[in-house]
C-alpha cells in the first residue's frame, strides 16, 4: 500500500477509490464516498511519515533483540536481572528519543 493509500484509509478507512499512478491529482473516488480535499491527504501523509520516522529506534531495536525463545532461555538460565542487563545494550544503543 502506498503513502497516498494509507494516509486516505487513515482519514476514512471505508473510503473507495482508485489512483492512477501515484499521484493525488488522479485519484478516482467510488461508491458515493466523499472526496477528501488534497490538502488533507498531504497533511496525513506527513503526519505518517512523521510518526514514522519517530519509530526507527524501535524499528532498529527489533532488529536486533535476540528471539523470545532465547530471551526466555536467557530468563530461565541467568535470571531476569541478566536479561536486562542483555537487552539494556541494545536499548542504550538505540534510546528512544523524547523530543
Amino acid at each position: 500500500m502506498n503513502n497516498i493509500n494509507r494516509a486516505i484509509k487513515k482519514i476514512n478507512p471505508n473510503a473507495e477509490f482508485c489512483i492512477e499512478g501515484n499521484s493525488l491529482d488522479n485519484i478516482t473516488w467510488l461508491n458515493g464516498t466523499t472526496p477528501i480535499p488534497k490538502a488533507d491527504i498531504e497533511a496525513k501523509m506527513v503526519e505518517l511519515q512523521t510518526d514514522y520516522d519517530a519509530k526507527e529506534y524501535q524499528r532498529n531495536r527489533e532488529a536486533e533483540y535476540p528471539s523470545m525463545a532465547e530471551q526466555l532461555d536467557d530468563i530461565y538460565h541467568n535470571g531476569i536481572d541478566a536479561w536486562k542487563a542483555t537487552i539494556k545494550i541494545t536499548k542504550d544503543k538505540y534510546p528512544k528519543d523524547n523530543s
